[in-house]
């Protein structure tokens, strides 16, 4: 990354810092659909799990950004949540290695449109690569879907999570099973976390209003859609190798 990029993207980080700060619009605990799980069909693309874009193309390879640099577009039609977006970028910048910077000439970037809902692809899919967001999702929901764009899954979804938390099944939406389904992939060898911005809420996609995950270990909140987590920050600054380059 050359020196004027370096700048461009610590000048924008610093016209941020002040708007990090932009309060949450935080969801009930008991509320069965967040922002999060409205998105069903945009286009071309399938929706999984309620937020994450899955092409037709059921062989596209996902990837992270190269040199952990993300260049940006904000439709005309968020500009009310312009503060909102920035300040979700600036809660991963923070604490990552991950730069964000306004799209120039680029051709891949990512591109924040209106939609029903937060949806967002997992890694970086090449070209203009769209980020859906509402004016219902709050700063931690779109930071949420910027963390799956960086490449990180839903942590319910871990093999291990059965060790840490018991699925309702039979309080899901009909035809919603599919999103508590396991999948199997690379933990970069960290704990399961509870406390993640990427978990499930105890609510998520209830046909009754009755809990859908439970946790295993009493007393634990999860679904926050506050602060990136001790883990959170180590999986990313894993998997963006942040340890050789700060």
């Amino acid at each position: 990354m050359t020196q004027n990029t370096t700048d461009q993207a610590q000048g924008r980080s610093c016209d941020v810092q002040q708007q990090a700060s932009v309060a949450t619009l935080k969801v009930p605990e008991q509320q069965q659909d967040s922002a999060e799980t409205l998105q069903e069909l945009d286009d071309d693309m399938v929706v999984e799990e309620g937020d994450i874009l899955r092409p037709e193309d059921r062989n596209a390879v996902e990837s992270i950004w190269q040199h952990g640099v993300v260049p940006f577009a904000i439709s005309d039609e968020l500009a009310p949540q312009r503060d909102n977006i920035y300040a979700a970028l600036q809660m991963i910048s923070d604490v990552t290695c991950v730069h964000f910077m306004p799209h120039t000439t680029q051709y891949n970037y990512l591109q924040f449109v209106t939609g029903r809902g937060c949806a967002s692809f997992v890694g970086a899919q090449g070209g203009a690569q769209k980020l859906y967001c509402s004016p219902s999702c709050s700063v931690g929901n779109i930071c949420h879907e910027v963390i799956h764009a960086l490449g990180i899954h839903h942590e319910h979804t871990r093999d291990d999570r059965d060790q840490y938390v018991s699925v309702a099944w039979e309080h899901i939406k009909r035809g919603k099973s599919k999103n508590f389904k396991v999948k199997y992939g690379n933990t970069l060898n960290l704990q399961y976390d509870l406390d993640s911005i990427m978990h499930y809420g105890k609510y998520f996609f209830s046909v009754d209003g009755s809990p859908t995950v439970l946790t295993k270990q009493r007393g634990v909140s999860i679904g926050q859609r506050t602060h990136l987590s001790h883990l959170d920050i180590q999986r990313l600054n894993r998997l963006y190798r942040c340890d050789n380059v700060w």
